[in-house]
């Protein structure tokens, strides 16, 4: 077999391409595949169970806020799943705090629906606007630094916004918008650890250009804070309720006037370009393929169903030059600049410095921010 063979899972629509990790067995099944059948095994609840275990979680939460204006907290970017989350929290009872974290480049379509989805359902609405040159400056070093998890930014500071809020609040639950049914399936080597502050530091110091003074980071200190005062629960809702995602979008549309965005994630523009663009363009990473494979696993969608929609344009050419002349103009890049950067070859994260795992060794109260993305992860 040639080294630049491509090969298709038999299952899936994952493959070799951009995946170092990927692995096939005799059938030609990718590993995923079966990963995907043992998160689900282990975090899905159907059926009675999932029943009984989603109300008791209710009744936590409820109990937890007896007595404080709220009993939970929320972050909605507009997307699917957290518009799903806010519209369960309201027939449910419960009283979220929600918070929307503005990092510069909503969509107008995503404001809409945010004001939507409060107004509707009349919750307190908390927006924390990033300091855009700090995050300007930051989202430029990443650039140069060449590494493929841009969105580790906008990530890390969601979940620090959160914690921070939480402890402010006196909040014990995180409602997360995590579910394995849409979401289980995604090559690491597409992403990095998210709550790795010091990569982003060092990474900044390297490229950046002006000091961080507001940038909500997520150090050792402030984690081993959060560990050991405001002990936090993440509840992932979506796990233990029959969670369709084309049923959900036409609640969402019915009940709150919600409108779909098109791809997932796709309520930022920054996103829109980064999965659309710079993505395949230099990393060759085509997170559809994850994305339709997670649905092909849990019975959504057919195999032939994702290899027609892997046929349609990744980005459409109109929709493109638009958003890359927003986002070069935003960035405040020229085309020439750009190109270069996206000339560069992959640089690995761990490139880097990164927080040491001996640290989680030496304070074993730490161990859950080892994957507080999947954990605490913001509600798309």
């Amino acid at each position: 077999m040639e080294l630049n063979t491509i090969i298709q899972c038999s299952k899936t629509v994952m493959d070799n391409i951009a995946d170092p990790n990927i692995t096939f067995d005799k059938n030609g099944v990718c590993n995923y595949y079966y990963e995907y059948f043992q998160k689900e095994q282990f975090y899905v609840k159907k059926g009675e169970e999932g029943t009984i275990f989603f109300q008791k979680k209710i009744n936590e939460i409820k109990q937890s806020g007896r007595n404080k204006p709220y009993d939970c907290i929320l972050g909605l970017s507009g997307g699917v799943d957290s518009s799903y989350l806010a519209l369960i929290a309201k027939r449910e009872g419960l009283r979220p705090l929600i918070v929307h974290f503005d990092n510069g480049w909503n969509s107008e379509l995503a404001v809409k629906n945010i004001e939507n989805i409060v107004s509707n359902l009349g919750f307190d609405l908390y927006t924390y606007v990033i300091n855009w040159e700090e995050f300007r400056d930051l989202q430029m070093s990443y650039l140069k630094a060449s590494v493929i998890d841009i969105e580790a930014l906008t990530d890390h500071a969601i979940v620090a916004t959160l914690y921070k809020l939480a402890a402010q609040h006196k909040i014990k639950y995180f409602l997360s918008g995590y579910n394995i049914v849409t979401e289980a399936i995604l090559p690491s080597a597409w992403v990095y650890n998210k709550q790795d502050s010091e990569n982003i530091i060092d990474i900044h110091k390297k490229f950046g250009s002006i000091p961080l003074k507001t940038f909500p980071l997520l150090t050792m200190a402030k984690k081993r804070y959060y560990s050991l005062i405001n002990k936090v629960e993440s509840v992932t809702l979506l796990n233990y309720i029959n969670y369709n995602k084309n049923d959900v979008k036409e609640k969402l549309k019915s009940e709150l006037n919600w409108i779909d965005y098109g791809g997932k994630h796709y309520e930022s523009v920054w996103t829109r370009f980064y999965q659309g663009y710079i993505l395949p363009e230099k990393f060759k990473v085509d997170k559809r393929k994850a994305h339709l494979s997670t649905l092909i696993c849990s019975g959504q969608i057919t195999k032939e169903d994702a290899l027609q929609e892997l046929k349609q344009p990744i980005y459409e050419a109109e929709q493109l030059t638009i958003d890359k002349e927003f986002v070069l103009k935003k960035l405040e890049i020229s085309e020439n600049e750009f190109q270069k950067i996206m000339n560069l070859p992959e640089v690995s994260h761990n490139s880097f410095r990164t927080e040491s795992k001996s640290y989680y060794e030496k304070y074993p109260i730490l161990s859950p921010f080892k994957n507080i993305f999947s954990i605490v992860k913001p509600s798309k």
